[in-house]
């Protein structure tokens, strides 16, 4: 049986352990997009100061069992779309449903219109999130590519785009 699975808002206390969790996050991504980290062994920040300061974005630490597992920010919550900016799940709770509940909850704390970016590069990401998507989404989502803005050396994105996904939530969100 899962453990339970929470997202709780990123607090300004969380920031050294977001951005240790960002580290491991960008090491998984520098498989796929060949990045390396800094002269001092660190991954770029990236646009995670973006997230925690910007009134349009907000992040959230996923946790099991009240340990920190992962987190998601989630950006467009002035203008819509939402927005799944970045979400990352510790390889050692992946395939296990950690990912899918806190997806869930994502898309249940807030309604409307989401967009979710993945890159095709990345199997188990593309195939957790049509998966995702085809069960939250049971009439339909669409798919569109979109050149990655300002990097034209990187594959395009494939973007998800589904409206107002179902809310069928397992478990409880702080």
């Amino acid at each position: 049986m899962l453990s339970p699975v929470t997202l709780r808002q990123v607090l300004p206390d969380d920031l050294s352990l977001v951005n240790r969790l960002w580290q491991l996050y960008r090491h998984d991504l520098s498989e796929f997009r060949g990045t390396l980290p800094d002269g001092s062994g660190l991954f770029t920040s990236g646009r995670l100061p973006t997230y925690l300061q910007d009134p349009d974005s907000s992040g959230y630490l996923i946790c099991q069992d009240r340990q920190p597992v992962g987190f998601a920010f989630v950006s467009g919550l002035e203008i819509q779309p939402l927005r799944v900016s970045e979400f990352f799940v510790v390889r050692a709770v992946r395939r296990l449903g950690v990912g899918r509940l806190a997806a869930q909850q994502l898309f249940a704390k807030h309604t409307g219109h989401w967009e979710v970016p993945f890159q095709e590069e990345n199997p188990g990401a593309a195939r957790f999130w049509r998966r995702l998507a085809a069960e939250m989404c049971p009439t339909g989502y669409r798919e569109e590519r979109r050149a990655v803005p300002g990097k034209p050396h990187i594959p395009p994105d494939t973007w998800l785009l589904l409206t107002e996904p179902v809310r069928a939530v397992a478990g409880p969100s702080m």
